[in-house]
């Protein structure tokens, strides 16, 4: 008998296109099924296939094993086939998503994730939802049972590395079939929109300190004024802390009670920001650019200014003039800072600061805090900050807030340096060294000057705003 079955195989030739013809219909009905109905098989069906497998080549010694073989492999093609169909439709489940509008950048923003099973049969599924690349999630995906008629929340925090305008399109959902030996993909259409804004909540973190005195725990020291502040605010009555040289004696006869004069900062000041958006604040700290921290500390201190009664612009340039905001005060100033800022994103091009103090000696007329915001890498880029600052001393009041770089600074402070590590120290350090005297250059010039790392710039710009308004430079 198996001599037979040799000559009868042997009687076909050459196996191998019969072979191929083989592997190819075998693999065309998986490749249908995930192609048109995104269906695909689970690990445990391509193990229930090894039975039949070690079965066929038993028929080559036992030929009367043939039709028990055969009847294995109709019974799990029939099984297979049955589960298949147990599939539940698209229509079967129904997603909705609640998240707020704006999100702020780099920071955990709360999704809920609401799945509807509309049929009566519990499935073991699988939720991921569908997110652009510059946002990541925690968790990425949840598994659970969804029994029928039922539905289930989920959450999970959203954190974007970019800013801009994006789009949740849909929800991405993989079920199990009864047996489990088929999944299939489904995509539920249910879009949101997100606008990922510079760093919101620490302007909310800002607000509460403030109201409980705790500003120091952001980094904000109290500054000690020079001299007194000589905007009159109001009358009010005296207590024992106030000092007798501010007490109204006209208002105190004509009350009979003494009186004293409350006195305010200045107001109705300005600041100007000028921030570059050119290829020198392309590079990252801590996983963002440095167009990013830039944009962070300038709304923070934009939140402040507007919260002490002065009018806060902006200017964003690069190889040109962006965008242009007039300087304005009021808390509705920051929505349009906001909108005029979370789209910007910084370009390889070379920053013209001819431009962009141009422009704002143009539209800028009275004395104002000019604060440029940028990153000097080389000497072109050097004598520009330079020239254009000091030109500013008299008519305006310029401040340069300087980035540091931190591999430079990590470069100059190796520990031990040996070899490689030795000559990277050396040229760190003659960077640092031309880096200090351009800054003693323009402190010299009469230009304030602010050297910070990057993710560490907020709350010495604050106080250096404070310290200004404190000693009555503007």
């Amino acid at each position: 008998m198996i001599d037979a079955l040799r000559e009868f195989i042997a009687s076909f030739g050459d196996l191998t296109p019969y072979a191929w013809v083989g592997i190819a219909l075998f693999t065309l009905p998986f490749v249908v099924l995930a192609a048109w109905k995104r269906v695909y098989p689970q690990q445990r069906l391509a193990l229930a296939f090894v039975l039949p497998a070690i079965a066929t080549s038993a028929v080559l010694f036992e030929s009367s094993w043939f039709f028990v073989v055969l009847l294995i492999d109709l019974t799990l093609v029939t099984i297979a086939v049955v589960d298949l169909l147990t599939l539940p439709q698209r229509s079967a489940f129904a997603v909705d998503r609640e998240t707020l509008r704006v999100v702020s950048l780099d920071k955990p923003h709360r999704v809920t994730l609401t799945l509807s099973n509309l049929s009566r049969r519990p499935w073991p599924i699988t939720v991921r939802d569908d997110v652009p690349q510059e946002f990541s999630t925690n968790p990425v995906e949840f598994t659970t049972r969804l029994a029928g008629r039922s539905r289930a929340t989920m959450h999970y925090d959203l954190k974007a590395t970019r800013r801009g305008a994006f789009t949740l399109p849909a929800a991405h959902l993989r079920v199990l079939s009864v047996l489990g030996l088929w999944h299939r993909h489904l995509l539920l259409p249910v879009e949101s929109n997100i606008h990922v804004y510079p760093d919101l909540k620490q302007l909310a973190e800002y607000a509460i300190l403030a109201r409980t005195n705790r500003l120091s725990l952001m980094g904000v020291r109290r500054v000690r004024k020079v001299g007194q502040d000589h905007d009159f605010e109001r009358l009010r009555d005296y207590t024992l802390d106030d000092n007798y040289k501010h007490i109204d004696w006209r208002t105190t006869a004509r009350r009979s009670k003494l009186t004293v004069k409350d006195f305010q900062t200045s107001q109705s000041q300005r600041i100007i920001f000028l921030i570059d958006c050119g290829r020198m604040m392309a590079n990252e700290s801590r996983g963002i650019s440095l167009l990013d921290h830039s944009l962070n500390s300038a709304l923070m201190l934009s939140h402040v200014a507007l919260r002490q009664g002065d009018s806060v612009g902006m200017i964003c340039f690069s190889d040109r003039v962006h965008s242009y905001l007039p300087p304005r005060g009021g808390m509705h100033q920051m929505n349009r800072m906001l909108h005029a800022t979370f789209d910007r994103f910084p370009e390889l091009v070379e920053s013209r600061y001819d431009a962009a103090f141009m422009h704002m000696s143009r539209f800028c007329k009275k004395r104002s805090l000019v604060i440029l915001i940028t990153n000097v890498i080389d000497e072109v880029n050097a004598h520009q900050i330079h020239s254009y600052l000091a030109n500013q001393v008299g008519k305006h009041l310029p401040l340069g807030v300087v980035l540091r770089d931190d591999r430079l600074f990590q470069a100059a402070d190796h520990p031990d340096p040996h070899g490689a590590a030795l000559f990277r120290a050396a040229a760190a350090a003659e960077i640092l060294t031309w880096r200090h005297q351009v800054l003693s250059d323009l402190t010299r010039k009469g230009v304030l000057c602010l050297d910070v790392f990057p993710s560490e710039m907020t709350a010495p710009l604050v106080n250096k705003y404070l310290d200004i308004k404190a000693r009555h430079l503007l």
